[in-house]
């Protein structure tokens, strides 16, 4: 059986290894560490998704957490999104959070993570320390046990994301997808509250999501995509399973492209505000032109929204983001957070379309296309595929020199007219993700396949 580790979000593992003695061992975990971060007696969230084992796994970290003193929050009566438990820790003032979730996984995943106490994901520093102290869990005398409470996490959250959005919906219309996930009934009613007309797909709960993965990618969207254009819907809003993600589908476009939904987005907070932007290496360089023409500064970080929000903490971001639809705004916590980016999605719609938005930008900047794919790699072969994919550097890709080699995670290497690959080890899945973006389709593909024979030369 594979060891515990916290990835690039959490541990995550498929149900024959992700059981309640371990998900125990983790609550222990967690619990030493807080008592040796100086949080002993404190309060803990502990939040949970829409799959079937998810409840439990959340039960026996609260039972965990409880014998180890500390108080336990939970959700009322079900699951909820991920953002709305670690609004609850910075809105609480809470030691910490911990949230049962397998985010966009397949249904045999589950998994865990753990949430500071200002509602920003765990560094390796803190994940390490929990590292260390996975044990069976070791219960104080009954009289000092917790105590487990249930909290309303939507009201909270909702009031913020209206008061910090402002958004005036009345004559939108909205298609929203909760590919059966726990952004069901907060999402859309989000949306509702500020005078958004919502028609709702896949908003019951099933902890299969409907045989797939509940990942919003463009193959999965086709449902929202095409009811976007029956129903003559101005957008469509889909979460992932937990709700932490966020994907768009316009009338015109169909699926948007996260890099552009991202330089949209951004765009429109500069016509009202400033701000440097925060972006992974894997994220599209529309952004670094956007940023220019407005005097802006580009942070580059890592893949991972831990990266992302430490970067985001330190630069004061305007907007941070990855191209995978996590995102986050100044003023909230510094987590991706799908709900609140629903709602400011439609309040940049309901101001000027996505499709406008992004024709304008486009015409301005020039063209710009992404694509990407993942080499199947086990995860004890990754550092030594990174490792050999360093002594073999080629000196241009797809029949264009490389200019530079940026080596934040993996290797990304810059082309002289603009385009770039990037190779880089999945914090998540036992895969090599290898990505392109250039000036046309036909290059990102050209790119792409240099990238792709690359990876497979090593693994």
């Amino acid at each position: 059986m594979d060891a515990i580790s916290f990835g690039t979000d959490g541990w995550r593992a498929t149900l024959d290894e992700f059981t309640a003695p371990r998900v125990r061992m983790v609550g222990q975990g967690v619990a030493t560490y807080l008592r040796d971060e100086g949080h002993e007696g404190g309060t803990v969230a502990v939040g949970y998704d829409a799959r079937e084992s998810s409840p439990g796994f959340a039960e026996e970290l609260a039972r965990v957490l409880c014998a180890n003193g500390f108080d336990v929050v939970m959700p009322e009566g079900r699951d909820r999104p991920t953002p709305l438990t670690a609004w609850q820790a910075r809105e609480r003032d809470l030691a910490g959070a911990m949230m049962i979730t397998a985010s966009h996984n397949p249904p045999e995943y589950n998994g865990v993570k753990f949430i500071m106490g200002d509602g920003s994901p765990a560094l390796p520093e803190a994940t390490d320390a929990i590292a260390e102290r996975l044990a069976e869990p070791d219960p104080l005398p009954e009289d000092q046990h917790g105590t487990v409470s249930e909290v309303d996490e939507v009201t909270p959250h909702a009031e913020h994301a209206r008061e910090l959005v402002g958004a005036d919906l009345d004559g939108l219309h909205v298609v929203y997808d909760a590919m059966h996930g726990s952004g069901r009934d907060t999402t859309d009613a989000l949306l509702e509250s500020e005078g958004a007309t919502v028609d709702r797909i896949r908003c019951e709960r099933d902890s299969e999501f409907g045989g797939s993965s509940p990942e919003p990618s463009e193959e999965n969207l086709q449902e929202l995509i095409e009811t976007v254009r029956e129903r003559d819907a101005d957008l469509g809003i889909a979460n992932d399973g937990d709700a932490d993600r966020i994907a768009i589908v316009t009338p015109e476009r169909g699926f948007l492209d996260e890099n552009l939904f991202f330089a949209a987005t951004y765009d429109y907070l500069l016509e009202s505000d400033s701000g440097p932007v925060v972006r992974t290496v894997s994220t599209t360089f529309l952004l670094d032109r956007i940023a220019e023409a407005h005097g802006e500064e580009v942070v580059e970080t890592p893949v991972g929204f831990k990266w992302v929000a430490q970067a985001m903490g330190e630069h004061d971001a305007l907007m941070v983001g990855e191209e995978s639809g996590g995102f986050a705004v100044r003023g909230h916590i510094r987590e991706k957070d799908g709900v609140l980016m629903a709602l400011l999605a439609a309040a940049v719609e309901a101001e000027r379309s996505y499709d406008e938005r992004v024709d304008a930008l486009l015409d301005e900047f020039g063209e710009i296309h992404q694509h990407k794919l993942s080499v199947d790699c086990p995860d004890s072969e990754k550092a030594r595929v990174v490792a050999d994919l360093g002594e073999d550097i080629p000196e241009e890709v797809a029949g264009v020199a490389v200019a530079d080699v940026v080596t934040k995670d993996g290797f990304k290497l810059l082309c002289d007219d603009g385009s770039w690959l990037l190779v880089r080890p999945s914090g998540t899945e036992p895969k090599m993700r290898v990505y392109a973006e250039a000036s046309s389709p036909e290059r990102v593909e050209a790119v792409l396949a240099d990238g792709k024979a690359l990876v497979e030369a090593h693994v």
